[in-house]
């Protein structure tokens, strides 16, 4: 399977041009980049901060004792983890592309009859949160782009091209996340373990 990377920036992205036409031989998929940016956390007072300390070592003779599958699980979750760095939504279940197999994923959707991607991307995020009203896209215009030819294993499947639009989470810390099996957010670092065959491209397109 042969793969053509491009990195789409600035003045770029207007002079390309593409088509958002589609045919039976090309398939448009949008896939959404969400991004929680990075929590700015004040320097905590010396007093404030040894009753803390102390408060933490009284509850960790009491704790209650629980799997770290469940910890590490509940962890991921949560919007409220890894405060110094961004994260990013990936979900868990079918895609049109994954032949009827659960696979982690961002946000998508295939393009069909949209005005534009830019729309098709508010579509994809938007089945899934069920309102943008605490999310911001950064542009209208995708940020990158992957094409994937078709390949002479699966006779007459057609070619890929994969847009990503980056949007932000605002003013919330917690989303009603639907139709899907399972999600997490993930740091860069982490992302890129969820996709090693995506990692050159995604590396270059997420700069953080």
């Amino acid at each position: 399977m042969q793969r053509t990377i491009t990195i789409l920036r600035g003045p770029l992205v207007r002079d390309r041009g593409f088509s958002t036409s589609s045919s039976s031989s090309q398939k448009i998929v949008v896939s959404v980049l969400f991004e929680r940016l990075p929590v700015v956390i004040p320097k905590i007072d010396p007093v404030v901060y040894a009753y803390q300390e102390f408060a933490f070592r009284w509850r960790q003779q009491y704790r209650r004792i629980y799997p770290d599958e469940l910890l590490d699980k509940s962890n991921a979750r949560s919007l409220q983890r890894a405060l110094d760095r961004r994260l990013y939504l990936l979900l868990y279940g079918n895609t049109d592309g994954s032949a009827g197999k659960s696979v982690w994923h961002f946000p998508e959707k295939v393009y069909q009859s949209e005005e534009t991607l830019r729309k098709c991307a508010e579509s994809a995020l938007k089945s899934i949160l069920g309102d943008l009203s605490h999310t911001y896209f950064v542009g209208n215009a995708p940020m990158g782009h992957m094409a994937t030819q078709s390949t002479e294993d699966v006779p007459g499947s057609p070619s890929v091209k994969q847009f990503f639009f980056k949007s932000q989470v605002i003013a919330t810390n917690k989303f009603n996340i639907k139709k899907c099996e399972d999600f997490v957010w993930v740091t860069k670092d982490e992302l890129l373990e969820y996709f090693p065959e995506k990692a050159e491209f995604l590396n270059k397109m997420i700069i953080s």
